[in-house]
């Protein structure tokens, strides 16, 4: 089957992070897996094949296979929806099981999926410091109402929240030194913030362990923030509404609902568009 390029949590019809997603009855190898990711280009392609009333996911970057991805997930709801009609599908992953619900309106695509549990640890002062080195931001630019912090969602993430929307905007680094940090850190990507309010917040996500520079979305960091929101008791009133990728020129939007119990599972939500062939 060829792939299908769906643009998960978009802003109505523009923006967005493309995804390959690629359904069929056996997965191919690990090497043509990681073979039509590279080829596809995107972020993420994700590849899933059916597992009794279930589905079988595993996620490919251009590099390297990858234990979950957000828009990925999306963008295969929003496939299995328009496949099999609207419902909740239950995935599979490499390490651990979630779902994802998908529905058709007016032809709107929306989708949510429930991530993987969730946990926070501080960052070692030598681990923020090296991230803020490679972005040539110093502690000043630090928001420490939401200190730097290894959170979790399914992977790994490093955050650094800042000061001010300048700040984020102005963000660059050097991809391969980047790649180099984040393999060695064990982290999938680095999740940059700014608080505009309590429940609105701007990121930026770059994914040099990936070989992406920046995701316009990313839906894995965006469940391991509300998980340390929630860690940190932040006055979420259950729910944060994120906007990443604009200063990409891809504006994208990330909901993310958040219950009480710690550790819990998030809902990430947004809605999907289907980009050319």
């Amino acid at each position: 089957m060829d792939v299908i390029k769906i643009a998960a949590f978009s802003d109505g019809q523009a923006g967005g992070n493309p995804a390959g997603v690629w359904i069929a009855d056996h997965f191919p190898t690990d090497a043509e897996m990681q073979r039509i990711a590279a080829e596809v280009g995107f972020s993420e392609t994700v590849f899933a094949i059916p597992c009794a009333d279930a589905w079988r996911v595993r996620y490919f970057s251009p590099e390297t296979e990858i234990p979950f991805c957000g828009h990925a997930t999306i963008a295969l709801g929003a496939a299995l929806g328009l496949k099999h009609g609207d419902g909740v599908f239950s995935l599979i992953l490499n390490q651990t099981a979630i779902t994802v619900e998908s529905s058709c309106k007016d032809g709107l695509i929306t989708a949510a999926l429930q991530s993987p549990r969730t946990h926070s640890t501080p960052a070692s002062s030598e681990l923020a410091s090296s991230a803020l080195a490679l972005f040539n931001y110093t502690s000043d630019d630090l928001d420490l109402r939401i200190p730097p912090a290894r959170i979790h969602a399914g992977a790994d993430h490093l955050i650094l929240a800042l000061k001010s929307r300048q700040a984020l905007a102005s963000m660059h680094y050097d991809l391969s030194a980047g790649r180099i940090f984040m393999h060695q850190e064990g982290l999938a990507t680095i999740l940059l913030a700014y608080a505009e309010t309590s429940q609105l917040f701007h990121t930026r996500n770059p994914f040099a362990s990936g070989g992406v520079y920046e995701d316009p979305a990313t839906g894995a960091a965006t469940a391991a923030i509300g998980g340390y929101l929630r860690d940190l008791n932040w006055p979420h009133g259950g729910q944060i509404d994120v906007i990443q990728g604009k200063d990409m020129g891809m504006r994208s939007l990330l909901r993310a609902t958040i219950p009480p119990l710690p550790g819990h599972s998030i809902r990430v939500s947004g809605t999907a568009r289907i980009m050319p062939s």
